[in-house]
Order: C-alpha cells, then sequence, then structure tokens
C-alpha cells in the first residue's frame, strides 16, 4: 500500500507484539527508558511504544522487500528504534543521520554508521541506498522539494522511501508551534496530495493504492488532535 492510516489504538498495541514475535523489538521499556531519561542509566532511550505501529510498518516492508545486505538510511535517527531493530534482524548495512550531536549515545555504534547533519543536504554518495527510512520526522521543519530531491539523490533505482507522518484528513492549524526548534505540520489531504505531486517531479511513485481516511484522532499532543499515517514511494 502506497499509503496507510493508523485507525485504532488496539493496532499500536498489536504491532508492538509483532515486533516482538519478529525479534525486532528495540525499544526500551518504560522503566528502562524512565532511568535513561534521567541519567541513572547510560546511553539514550531509544524508541517510544506509541510509534510501535509506524515501525512495525516499516521494518516489516524493508523484511518482505529487501534482502539482508540492502542499504538502509534512516532520517532523523536520533532515539529512534528503526536501525536497532534492522539490526536485531541480522541487517548490517545501516546508516542513520540527524541533526542531534548527542548520536554517540545511540546503540550499536560498532554496526551503525550514525552522522550528524541535515538530512536534507547530506554528503552521503548518490544512488547509495535500497531503502530511507523516516518515522515521524518530515513533517517538522518541512521542506518537500529539498526533501524529495535529497531522497532520491540517494535512492538506488527501484529504492524505497518510508516514511510515518502525523496526519488528519482536515487541515489542523499549527501555526506558532515549533518543536524541536522547528516549525511544525500536521499532514492533510491536501498536503498529502502536495507531496506525491512533487515526490512524482522526482522520480518517486507510490507503492500500491493511497487511503486517505482516518476514523478517529488517537493521538493528542501539543493541545491537538490527529493520527499517523504510513507512506511508501518507490524510486522509478
Amino acid at each position: 500500500m502506497g499509503m496507510d492510516v493508523l485507525q485504532t489504538k488496539p493496532e499500536i498495541k498489536a504491532a508492538r507484539k509483532r515486533l516482538k514475535e519478529m525479534g525486532a523489538d528495540a525499544a526500551d521499556a518504560a522503566f528502562i527508558a524512565l532511568l535513561k531519561r534521567n541519567r541513572l542509566l547510560p546511553g539514550k532511550a531509544v524508541g517510544d511504544q506509541l510509534k510501535s505501529w509506524d515501525v512495525w510498518k516499516t521494518v516489516s516492508f524493508i523484511r518482505q522487500n529487501l534482502p539482508i545486505d540492502a542499504a538502509v538510511l534512516d532520517l532523523g535517527a536520533y532515539a529512534c528504534e528503526i536501525l536497532p531493530a534492522l539490526h536485531q534482524l541480522g541487517y548490517r548495512s545501516l546508516t542513520g543521520v540527524d541533526l542531534n550531536p548527542n548520536l554517540s549515545a545511540m546503540p550499536y555504534q560498532e554496526s551503525i554508521r550514525y552522522l550528524v547533519g541535515n538530512f536534507l543536504e547530506t554528503t552521503l554518495h548518490d544512488g547509495t541506498f535500497d531503502a530511507i527510512t523516516a518515522i515521524s520526522v518530515i513533517e517538522h521543519g518541512y521542506q518537500p522539494e529539498r526533501l524529495c530531491a535529497e531522497v532520491s539523490r540517494l535512492l538506488k533505482s527501484g529504492g524505497y522511501f518510508l516514511a510515518s507522518i502525523d496526519y488528519w484528513g482536515d487541515k489542523i492549524d499549527t501555526s506558532g508551534i515549533t518543536v524541536f526548534g522547528l516549525d511544525w505540520l500536521i499532514f492533510s489531504r491536501s498536503d498529502v496530495d502536495r507531496l506525491i505531486e512533487v515526490a512524482d517531479l522526482y522520480g518517486l511513485e507510490p507503492v500500491g493504492s493511497i487511503k486517505l481516511d482516518a476514523s478517529d484522532a488517537l493521538i493528542h499532543w501539543q493541545s491537538r488532535d490527529y493520527t499517523f499515517a504510513w507512506l511508501a514511494l518507490r524510486k522509478r
């Protein structure tokens, strides 16, 4: 499916269960995460139980469509579960990029290549990756043309861009709200349509049908109510 929308809260719990069954549950337990956040344990708290559906959709897609030696790049890798989860599944050509200088606190430093930088303008080589992932990051400081240009440049022909986004069908005003020092967009139907139009200009097309209906606003954050959506694009 080219785009799917999280519809119910039980889907989140079910996704975490599937991740555990796959051996791809890389999120810290709540108690461990709390200790890390309070610096009572070393390292960075990794993962977010609320993002279980997003992570499961992404990891499952990669596992089903790409071999174990596939090269994967994660955008906004700081504290994200994707690369540790793929590492646990045996993937070894893994790279993460994030503006946060504390990437050195992420796990599996000996196996995962972490780069501090802006994922809209990396120094990575053209056509390097079989898949690029982005879990709830592109809506912060969103610049569709720059994003699609860089993703297309870095992907191999036939490679995939897999992203989860904050989403609600009708437009929700987030003007004046900054997160991580960046403006914040909750994607609407029109925003998704525009992203797909821009992506097409850079040779990126949806993998299957686009589902835009949302049944319930499951997420409440920053005084806004919305849900999550998941998008899969393929480079021609």
